[in-house]
Formats: structure tokens, sequence, C-alpha cells
């Protein structure tokens, strides 16, 4: 009986620390997604500011809308397992607050396991779509960057949003704990 409960403590230690880089490596993806829709921010001042200021000799920033149509997608992509992590997501509390525990858990639970499903989907996509634009090469407009560049970094991001999902419906079937001291937003519904 004691070998069996310090196996399992061992094994539950292990799975903690698993699912504590999971959440350290979402925090990261958030922060660099932040920085992403920072440096945009300061861009296009920088390209209205040159708009604003062609009749002495500055222009806007060539390919401005190239680099946010790609830095926004990204960023989504980075954000997207943290907000999860977090309890962040939107959600409508017309019935759910009316059922009982075991319901809700129960429905928490199914639409996690359909959302690793639909991320698992959107990922194999993504790959799908980052290799057919690696193959044909194909850039953008203006800048002339290859596409399957951004396709990559949205990958990313959606690899971290799979182990995101995965760490969560663990979790919320008993098969792993959260972090040591982990809370999730006060204003989540669930």
């Amino acid at each position: 009986m004691g070998d069996n409960d310090a196996l399992g403590s061992a094994h539950t230690k292990k799975d903690t620390r698993m699912i504590g880089w999971i959440y350290r490596i979402s925090n990261w993806t958030a922060l660099v997604g932040g920085m992403v829709l920072v440096a945009l921010t300061l861009m296009v001042v920088a390209s209205v500011a040159g708009r604003a200021l062609i009749g002495i000799g500055l222009g806007p920033v060539p390919g401005d809308f190239e680099l946010v149509e790609v830095g926004v997608g990204i960023a989504v992509f980075f954000f997207m397992p943290w907000c999860y992590l977090r309890g962040g997501h939107a959600t409508v509390d017309l019935l759910y607050m009316h059922t009982p525990r075991w319901a809700q858990k129960a429905v928490d639970t199914a639409s996690d396991i359909l959302m690793l499903l639909v991320w698992l989907v959107l990922t194999w996509k993504l790959w799908d779509g980052l290799l057919e634009k690696k193959e044909y090469m194909e850039t953008t407009f203006i800048l002339q960057m290859p596409v399957w560049w951004a396709y990559a970094f949205c990958f990313v991001g959606a690899v971290v949003g799979c182990l995101a999902y995965v760490a969560k419906t663990l979790t919320q079937l008993g098969l792993a704990s959260e972090p040591a001291g982990w809370t999730v937003e006060a204003n989540a519904g669930h």
C-alpha cells in the first residue's frame, strides 16, 4: 500500500510539473502576443503620422496593412491558450447558473473536450495551409513576405492551444491537477 501511494504521489508531481509547464508556456505566448500588438500599434501610429506628413517628405510604412493582418492573426493565436486557462472566454450563463453542480461540471467537461477537438482540427488545417503556402511560395503583395511565415507562427500558437486544452481537460476529468496557487479569473462564469 505504501509503495503504491509513493508511486501515485510521484506520478501526480510529474503531472503537476507538466501541467505547470503548459500553463507557463501559455503565459509566455500571451506576453509575446502582447508585444506583437504593441509593435503593431507603434507601426500604425508611425504610418498614420507619415501619411499626415507626406508634404515634408515622410510617408506611410510600406505594407502596413499586411503587417497588421499577419500580426493580429499571430497575436490572437498566442492569446487564446492563456485566455482559456484563465477562464477569460465569454460564456452564456442563462441556464448554466441554475443547474446543479454536477450538471455544470458535465457541461464544462463536454465543452472542453469539444473545443479540444476543434483546436486539433484547426491545428491540422493550419499545418496543411502552411505546407501549401510554402510549396507554392505565395507572398504578400507589397512586402513580398512569404505567407507561410504567418502560418508557421499561428501554428505555434495553435499547438500551445492544443496543449492548454489537453491540460485543462485532464484537470476537469481529475487526471491531473492545476499548478499550485492557480486561480481562475473572478469574472469567469466557469
